[in-house]
């Protein structure tokens, strides 16, 4: 029972391993200079309702400016910080004029925290909630650079500005490719008001999170601050060929590129003799799209033989699926063997809703890492052993010769019992 459950521990931990390797390959063939530094705007909402005191026994606004000030203390420098605000300087009754009341509180910029404070402490709620247009006024503010851009928008309640569907919005600005991050904040929300920010944060690939305490809005917005200091692989832009022979040349990296509904999409990896190619695909929904659905990624010859697969499928609302693959090329006695071209086919089986744009294509990721392979191409099969099959096989020689002495001696015990 021991040896089953080490070898099962042995096992699920050499797979663990695989998993951890495809999810998490080496840098990209990106630049790897110094980055730009990264750009948060906080958007608040200082609408009418920011009034209400069920935070702590004090107003949602009061707890918004302690997490703001908390915030401005602890962000990392080198982090680029604006505050942006919706609802906050209109107090009539036209809607016209209120569904345009957003405006920028504090520059995205290198931060000066007693500036920034001192704008915070002057803000008062006033207005009407338009997060359609105040989100596409941050996408502006932070528009330009090549560093990691994260928007974090926390309202009490869902826009009132319609037509101008946030959500919509949100899949818009992810449908520009700018690589912008959309987090939010619910304080004290309904389940309208619920649904609408879980749907811009999952347009954007972010978060969303439900706040009813001082102390989790202030530790989830510094942990958003936080998160856009981290260092970022940015993935290379490049555009798959319809069919492989003229497929783009990757190395090891992170990319990005487009694919349109049902379409397939080919690229090339050179794999030396004794490499192992990893390779992982994931497409992501950012827009309305029917049920059943899937991905397909193959790793196929140059003459259209499919070395390997994998594939992955869903029936319900997500917002990315993905999969992986890997192929070690045996070592060769040929030291002048050449590099084999190894074709990645990414096909996806999403289909677009009724009214929803087709163009452009859903947002694709590709990861590719080409590394040292096993020392024998059979160890794939043999669980990471390799050598090490000579072990067990000798220790299942010794439980087997173990049994028969124990067995032996059982047996003369009972005799001897039975002769006395």
């Amino acid at each position: 029972m021991i040896r089953r459950q080490r070898l099962a521990a042995g096992v699920c931990a050499l797979l663990a391993a695989l998993t951890a390797g495809l999810a998490f390959p080496g840098p990209a063939a990106a630049d790897e200079t110094e980055q730009a530094a990264p750009k948060v705007e906080l958007v608040l909402d200082v609408s009418g309702s920011m009034r209400t005191r069920d935070i702590d026994g004090g107003t949602r606004m009061a707890a918004a400016k302690q997490a703001f000030n908390e915030v401005l203390d602890a962000t990392p420098e080198g982090v680029q910080l604006g505050i942006r605000t919706l609802g906050a300087n209109y107090h009539g009754n036209d809607r016209r004029t209120g569904c345009k009341d957003t405006a920028q509180l504090y520059p995205v910029s290198t931060l000066d925290r007693t500036e920034a404070k001192t704008a915070v402490a002057t803000l008062s709620p006033t207005g009407w909630t338009p997060i359609g247009p105040a989100l596409l006024k941050a996408a502006d503010d932070l528009n330009g650079g090549d560093g990691a851009r994260r928007i974090v928008l926390i309202s009490d309640g869902e826009d009132t500005c319609q037509p101008l569907d946030p959500c919509e919005v949100a899949r818009e600005i992810a449908a520009k490719g700018i690589g912008l991050t959309i987090d939010t904040l619910g304080l004290v929300p309904d389940a309208k008001t619920r649904d609408q920010l879980s749907c811009i944060a999952d347009a954007t690939g972010g978060t969303y999170t439900s706040v009813q305490h001082k102390e989790e809005l202030t530790d989830r917005v510094g942990q958003l601050v936080d998160r856009a200091a981290d260092p970022v692989v940015t993935p290379v832009a490049t555009e798959g060929a319809r069919a492989c022979s003229s497929a783009p040349s990757l190395k090891s990296g992170l990319y990005t590129d487009r694919e349109e509904f049902g379409q397939q999409r080919w690229y090339k990896v050179a794999v030396e003799p004794g490499q192992e190619v990893r390779a992982s695909v994931s497409v992501a929904d950012d827009r309305a799209v029917n049920p059943d659905y899937g991905v397909l990624l193959r790793a196929v010859t140059l003459h259209g033989r499919e070395i390997v697969r994998g594939e992955a499928a869903g029936d319900g609302r997500t917002d990315v699926i993905s999969t992986g693959l890997r192929y070690p090329r045996p070592e060769s006695d040929d030291e002048n063997a050449a590099a084999e071209t190894v074709c990645l086919q990414v096909t996806n089986s999403f289909s677009a809703a009724a009214g929803v744009k087709a163009t452009p294509g859903l947002p694709l990721e590709l990861t590719v890492d080409v590394v040292d392979g096993p020392s024998k191409a059979a160890d794939v099969a043999s669980f990471g052993l390799g050598r090490g099959w000579w072990l067990l096989g000798a220790l299942v020689l010794a439980g087997f010769v173990a049994g028969l002495l124990w067995g032996w001696v059982s047996r003369w015990r009972v005799a001897v019992w039975r002769t006395n």
